[in-house]
């Protein structure tokens, strides 16, 4: 049995990404929550409120990304 080269689709050609691509928008979501949770962290030993805000945001924008990542990963 051999591979038949007329029925051989590139992921170009299906719109589906490459897994090494799946991999680095969820790890780059990932590390955005980190950075956002050291923010909040550093906002609180130094009772900066605008930065305590900032790692909110970035907490909340990361976990959004990484829903959307799940929901399109299904």
């Amino acid at each position: 049995m051999g591979i038949d080269k007329d029925h051989i689709q590139s992921q170009s050609e299906t719109g589906e990404k490459a897994p090494i691509d799946q991999v680095e928008e969820r790890v780059e979501a990932e590390m955005k929550k980190l950075k956002g949770e050291a923010k909040k962290h550093v906002a609180d030993g130094l009772q900066d409120d605008e930065l305590a805000h900032e790692g909110e945001r970035l907490v909340a924008e990361a976990e959004r990304e990484l829903k959307q990542k799940e929901n399109q990963s299904d």
